[in-house]
């Protein structure tokens, strides 16, 4: 069971990292990445595509069974928005997750052997509205996502993904100083994990439900980026993220700093890689990832 409550950790920072690039800059001048955070919307008729790989990695954890045991997850997660409004004050679009995760298992004789799964874990339509006209720079996006999983763990007990629902509401806000040196960018990330209790068999494999739902997790994250060029950006992050129990009986939290760049290619097409170290935590692992995104606006 602690195997599962680990990889909590993945959801909340993985996707925030995902979405802090920008776009759309024709009548601000400079480039995609300096103007358009997430925190604004793309026009009418334009289309915002991004795809973020992201490998979290650990080899330590809060749990003592866990500690020193290799664990990789990989996830890579394809966004689509479309404007439908002539004000940009509201975006259309949806959410798909890949995952292919390995451990390794320490067998009777001591040897390591290292076992993965993989697949389409989630898919989740989404919206993405700013809820004051006079407040350009705040914005929320909400998705539904649905489990593609029978369950969230293979029969050889490799943790693939979150088998519940979860609705996700991340609330933006950015901030460029003047000059547009420098930007701060600030979210808080919410979700209500939901859906039927977790089900272990008798080799302790979760084949029916999720570790995670009936759990709300909450993410205040906080992004300070420097721009020596218009086209290229360096930035530092701090993000914690709470784990409250609503019933499941399981509560965690853990902080993550980091740090990363971006630069733009093209007129549509930005390239982001970022890191991220996990310095403390209740109930986790302690890990790191490693971060390769590409956003394209058209």
């Amino acid at each position: 069971m602690k195997f599962f409550k680990n990889h909590l950790l993945l959801a909340g920072l993985f996707v925030a990292s995902l979405n802090l690039v920008a776009q759309d800059t024709d009548d601000e001048g400079g480039s995609v990445i300096q103007n358009l955070t997430p925190s604004k919307l793309i026009g009418q008729g334009q289309w915002d595509l991004k795809l973020f790989n992201n490998l979290y990695t650990q080899n330590e954890s809060t749990f003592p069974s866990e500690d020193g045991i290799r664990q990789n997850f990989f996830t890579s997660t394809l966004e689509a928005f479309t404007g439908v409004s002539e004000n940009k004050r509201v975006n259309l679009g949806a959410i798909i997750e890949y995952r292919a995760n390995g451990r390794d298992f320490i067998l009777g004789n001591g040897n390591t052997e290292r076992r993965t799964t993989s697949g389409i874990t989630s898919f989740a339509p989404a919206i993405k509205f700013v809820p004051f006209k006079s407040v350009g720079n705040f914005s929320i996006l909400s998705a539904f996502s649905i489990p593609l999983i029978s369950q969230e763990q293979d029969d050889n007990g490799v943790f693939l993904d979150q088998d519940g629902f979860t609705w996700q509401n991340r609330f933006f806000y950015d901030y460029t100083f003047p000059g547009k040196k420098w930007q701060l960018f600030t979210e808080i990330n919410s979700e209500y994990n939901f859906g039927k209790d977790a089900v272990q068999n008798a080799n302790g494999i979760t084949v029916e439900g999720s570790f995670a739902n009936n759990s709300l997790r909450l993410t205040p994250g906080v992004f300070l980026s420097y721009f020596p060029s218009s086209k290229f950006t360096v930035l530092v992050l701090g993000q914690h993220t709470e784990l409250i129990d609503l019933g499941n009986n399981f509560s965690q939290n853990f902080t993550a700093l980091g740090g990363g760049a971006k630069y733009q290619l093209t007129k549509e097409l930005n390239v982001e890689v970022l890191y991220t170290n996990f310095v403390a935590g209740r109930d986790t692992g302690l890990g790191e990832t490693f971060n390769i995104g590409l956003r394209a606006v058209f």
